[in-house]
């Protein structure tokens, strides 16, 4: 079975730090553009950052600056290195995957638009 499984969520004053990783579990082949998004309460899920499979990130004007994306291809798993949080910043983070290749048995399979369970990241003094 493939699917995302985010860490490194939690609680932390402003100005602080937090690292989130999402990795892909089962018979992983490749993984092209992978992404962090974020949800707050009564507001729509956002994009926060993305990177290519050959590590070209792309970030939302309000993280510029402060959050760095990055991945690591040979364990399938893409980071969002925080800094400076905000309360601003409260919200749950979603990890996705645009598309990805796994075998499934001796067959490589595809799956598009696949998404992690998501992590509480809260922003309070």
């Amino acid at each position: 079975q493939v699917q995302l499984v985010e860490s490194g969520g939690g609680l932390v004053q402003p100005g602080g730090s937090l690292r989130l990783s999402c990795s892909a579990s089962g018979r992983i082949f490749s993984i092209n553009a992978m992404g962090w998004y974020r949800q707050a309460p009564g507001e729509q899920r956002e994009l926060v950052a993305s990177i290519t499979g050959d590590h070209t990130p792309k970030y939302a004007d309000s993280v510029k600056g402060r959050f760095t994306i990055s991945r690591n291809n040979a364990v399938h798993t893409v980071y969002l290195q925080m800094n400076s949080l905000r309360p601003e910043d409260t919200a749950v983070y979603y990890c996705n995957a645009d598309h990805l290749l796994y075998y499934s048995g001796d067959r490589l399979e595809s799956m598009y638009d696949v998404w992690g369970q998501g992590t509480q990241i809260t922003v309070s003094s």
